[in-house]
Parts: C-alpha cells; structure tokens; sequence
C-alpha cells in the first residue's frame, strides 16, 4: 500500500501559523524545524516534505508578513482625504510592526542567515509598494505633496519603516505619549518638507 502524502496544504498552513506564533512567542531563536513540526502535529520529515528546509519554511513566513501587511493596509478606508490616508496608513504600518516586531524583522532584515531572498521573494511585497505609491499619488494630486510620487513614496515609506522599526525597538521614548508625540513630529516635518511650498521656496 503506497505511503499517503503528507505535502498538503491544510500542513503548509500549519506549519507557516505555527512558525508565525512561535516566532511572537519566543522570537526568532525560537524557531526551528522541530519546534514548528510539534506545535503543527507533524513530523520533521513532514515539514521538510512540504518545505524542502528551513529556508523554505522562512521564505514562506516572509511570504505570508507581506501577504497580512497587504491586507491590513488594503482595508484602510478608500474615502479619506489625502494627507488623512498618508496618516492612516502611517499607522496602520507602524501598528504592523510594532504588534509582529519579529515578523517585520524577517520582512525587512532578514536576521536568518540561511534565508538568502531572490528576485521572487523581492516581489512579495509589490502590493505593500503599491498602496504606498497610490497614497501618495493621490496627496500628491491633491496639491499635499509634490514631486514624483514613487520617489516621494519610496521617501515616506523608508521613513515609516525606520520610526516603526525604532518605536519597536524601544527607542522612541519611554511613554507612548513621548512616542506618539515623536511620530506626529516627524511626520508633520516630513509631509511639510515634500510639500510643494517648501519645494517652491527651495528653488
């Protein structure tokens, strides 16, 4: 009688939702083959079955942040005015990170040695990409921002990414007032900088 298959998807999902709570739980030295197979009831032979190896597994775990990402930031509201949906989706990332800090960590850094990305991992986060540059395609419509709006994206989204990754860190302050106060600070600066008044003035 031929051996019954284990590479299904009901056991990809598994394994990816157990790697993802181990990681929240016990970051990412907490994440082995072993560790994953027990918490999704399978076997290590299995989860290589599925995964090839734990690059495999992590590669998946990248896939999937971007994937969560996407859709937390698709949801926000489509009905906001420009410089209110810059702002929401300023939040709405930096809640990302700050709530899966060690998931963002894969997503952004990539602290696995053995996880090395290729052209088609570098592609997960497209959708990410496109919301940003639509947001600010539309502020900059809207005569909020001016200049190119994939450059003035990629601008806006380096500078959220390092506030959250920093907040995440605990180096924005010690109370979330002082925290929030630094992120409505900066982004005040930032938006106001890549504003077409300043931008007049500095030619």
């Amino acid at each position: 009688m031929p051996r019954v298959k284990q590479r299904t998807d009901a056991l990809r999902e598994r394994g990816v939702a157990s790697a993802l709570a181990l990681l929240a739980e016990e970051g990412v030295a907490g994440l082995t083959t072993r560790t994953v197979a027990r918490r999704a009831d399978a076997s290590v032979p299995a989860i290589y079955e599925v995964f090839g190896d734990k690059a495999g597994l992590i590669r998946e775990v990248f896939f999937e942040g971007f994937r969560l990402l996407g859709d937390d930031l698709a949801a926000l509201p489509a009905d906001a005015g420009p410089l209110e949906a810059l702002l929401a989706l300023a939040e709405a990332f930096r809640r990302f990170v700050v709530t899966r800090p060690v998931l963002a960590q894969i997503m952004f850094s990539r602290p696995f040695v053995d996880f090395d990305p290729t052209g088609d991992e570098d592609k997960a986060g497209i959708k990410v990409r496109k919301i940003f540059v639509q947001r600010v395609r539309n502020a900059v419509e809207a005569g909020v921002l001016a200049g190119d709006a994939t450059d003035l994206a990629h601008v806006f989204f380096a500078y959220v990414e390092g506030m959250a990754t920093a907040e995440s860190a605990r180096r924005l302050g010690s109370s979330k007032q002082s925290v929030d106060r630094r992120w409505r600070l900066g982004l005040t600066a930032l938006i106001t900088g890549l504003g077409p008044a300043r931008r007049t003035r500095s030619k």
